[in-house]
């Protein structure tokens, strides 16, 4: 089962958004009805708003959801954990952070972020 779950870049319109979301969503829902630990990845740009509304949402909305899920899976020993990259950045470097997080008891609900895109900026 795959637990991390790699954002999609979308359009601004509603159904890219809410079809992305969804795909997110049974990912997690099967990683957690296994009782997996899970971790969304998203670009650091689209928490900032820099890559438009639709991937804004998106990344938001995959904060609140893991934020949401950890609550859930420190019950059962399961974590649920964002990683944010900066444009640019080797996928294989954040796989490796993403796979960290799957492994590491108790962080849950946490953003960890690579890059220093957002030293200096107003954060969510």
């Amino acid at each position: 089962m795959e637990r991390i779950h790699w954002a999609a870049e979308v359009g601004d319109g509603w159904s890219d958004v809410l079809a992305e979301l969804t795909r997110a969503f049974e990912m997690s829902r099967a990683a957690a009805q296994a009782e997996e630990s899970f971790v969304f990845v998203v670009c650091q740009d689209d928490l900032l708003g820099r890559r438009g509304a639709g991937r804004a949402m998106v990344a938001g909305g995959l904060i609140s959801a893991a934020r949401t899920a950890a609550i859930e899976g420190s019950r059962k020993g399961w974590t649920a954990n964002v990683v944010a990259y900066d444009e640019g950045t080797d996928p294989e470097t954040v796989t490796r952070w993403a796979e960290r997080l799957l492994d590491s008891d108790g962080v849950t609900g946490e953003l960890v972020r690579i890059g220093p895109g957002h030293i200096g900026k107003a954060l969510p």
